[in-house]
């Protein structure tokens, strides 16, 4: 009994009630403080506040339904004691357990089992928050006092420097082609369009006398090719859009 050395209050559920004077009288002077007695069949009639002992001793404990109230009358952190108990001591240390015990121990040469209640009172509950913890420290914030710094111009070469074309630019970014885009706004649609139409008139433009190829000496005075250089038969000649429109 000396390990409960220091508790105020505790509670002595007696079986046999010779030599209980005895008993109580070595639990007192154990502990140091006062000790309540009470018989063990009169338990489940007792009207004991919760969180009221320090310490429960029992003599010729048993497995009993009765612990969920011991647990409930002892107060955070309090003792439950159990000497000249009956039955196997395995089986009353998982019924202990159960009962919402911890550090449930056993003396083999004593004959005792000794357990505790949680640190918290039963039933009660604490908020538990989810939130994720911000850091305030800059994982990418870097000291230049220490660090050489790359100028940027360095990475530049001649051909970067250089100023690009803006014929060069009127071209698709994706085949290199001269595309005019959807929602062309540069003009490529319209000298595209320019020259579609220009090559379709002059694909269009036939002769009349037949001897356009041959020279001015040979045209008439409304031929198209007037003022153009003699060409073979067949030869693909492109004419000027000025020279396909009429003077009047």
């Amino acid at each position: 009994m000396e390990q409960f050395k220091g508790l105020q209050k505790s509670l002595y559920i007696w079986t046999d009630s010779a030599e209980l004077d005895k008993r109580v009288q070595s639990l007192k002077t154990a502990t140091g403080g006062d000790v309540a007695v009470e018989n063990v069949h009169r338990l489940s009639f007792s009207s004991y506040a919760n969180s009221s002992f320090d310490l429960i001793v029992i003599e010729c404990a048993q497995l009993t339904d009765s612990y969920v109230k011991l647990l409930h009358m002892l107060k955070p952190s309090g003792k439950l004691h159990l000497f000249a108990y009956v039955g196997p001591a395995a089986s009353l240390l998982q019924e202990i357990k159960l009962s919402g015990f911890i550090n449930c121990t056993e003396d083999a040469d004593a004959q005792t089992l000794t357990a505790q209640k949680p640190g918290y009172e039963t039933g009660s509950s604490a908020r538990l928050s989810f939130a994720k913890k911000t850091s305030n420290v800059n994982v990418w914030k870097i000291s230049g006092d220490d660090e050489e710094l790359i100028d940027e111009e360095d990475l530049l070469d001649d051909e970067d420097k250089q100023k690009p074309d803006p014929a060069g630019l009127k071209v698709c970014s994706t085949t290199g082609k001269r595309k005019a885009c959807k929602n062309c706004s540069c003009g490529l649609a319209d000298e595209l369009e320019s020259e579609k139409s220009a090559k379709a008139a002059t694909e269009n433009a036939k002769s009349s006398c037949g001897n356009c190829y041959l020279g001015d000496a040979f045209r008439c005075s409304t031929c198209p090719y007037l003022g153009m250089p003699a060409f073979k038969p067949g030869e693909k000649v492109q004419l000027a859009d000025n020279l396909l429109k009429s003077d009047i």
